[in-house]
């Protein structure tokens, strides 16, 4: 990167309609979450069998365009998400290590990805896709089992990561200062609650590939129901979807308090 081209990125992600628009992304995300909670939450107590409920980012998106305002909020949602994924692409040229960058650039494509996902919603063009068709046509690519594979368990690896960032609250260090009480409470629950779903995600990808069974490749929302399935399930997911819940207070405190 040049040196011109690294001070207009600087001085960009310094302006503060940029910064603004970056805590805004972090509160639509929180927004995204907490919705993906109730919907588990009405999964786990029984209220939402067979109810076509999507317990994913899209369908959370889905449900919020279905709200008073909630085209207007969704519209919100894409210029956060946009700014905040931006953002951090900005900052993964501007960083120092290499970690550090990568990390960045990586959560900046899922915010850009969302960002993606909230404009098909509020355009009505998409915004969903079926998990297993989308893999079921990987895997019948060249090595596409093995890939498959791979990327499950780079999502276990994520999911365990983040269980592991919510525990020791390693999280705290994306904060310019120590913030009240209760939202350490809520980003620790929120990020062992996110990781523990990842896990499943991953290990779901992983059985698929070794299967060769597509079907088995499902999101976010097989997993709120395997966790369902499971032993004393209706607990394991309801402690799941406070735990969502909890992540979307937590993004709304950080809305605030992340260090930008």
């Amino acid at each position: 990167m040049t040196t011109s081209a690294h001070g207009s990125a600087s001085r960009a992600a310094q302006h503060p309609a940029f910064r603004k628009g970056a805590r805004l992304g972090y509160a639509a995300n929180g927004l995204v979450n907490i919705i993906i909670g109730w919907i588990a939450l009405q999964l786990a107590v029984g209220a939402a069998s067979g109810g076509g409920q999507d317990a994913s980012a899209s369908g959370a998106l889905r449900t919020l365009a279905d709200q008073p305002f909630g085209q207007f909020l969704l519209w919100l949602a894409f210029v956060g998400f946009v700014l905040l994924g931006l953002w951090n692409v900005v900052s993964a040229f501007l960083g120092g290590e290499t970690k550090d960058r990568v990390k960045d650039a990586a959560r900046g494509v899922v915010y850009l990805v969302l960002a993606g996902t909230t404009f098909g919603v509020v355009t009505g063009s998409g915004g969903g896709g079926d998990a297993s068709s989308t893999t079921a046509t990987v895997m019948q690519q060249p090595l596409g089992r093995i890939l498959v594979g791979l990327v499950g368990l780079g999502i276990v690896g994520v999911g365990l990561y983040q269980v592991h960032k919510g525990w020791t609250k390693r999280f705290l260090q994306d904060l310019r200062e120590r913030p009240p009480s209760w939202v350490v409470t809520a980003g620790r629950a929120g990020y062992v609650a996110r990781g523990a779903a990842f896990v499943v995600v991953g290990g779901l990808l992983v059985s698929a590939a070794a299967a060769s069974d597509s079907a088995q490749a499902q999101g976010l929302d097989a997993a709120l129901e395997a966790f369902r399935q499971a032993p004393f399930g209706q607990v394991a997911l309801g402690a799941v979807a406070i735990g969502f819940v909890a992540y979307g207070v937590y993004s709304f405190a950080r809305a605030k308090y992340a260090r930008l």
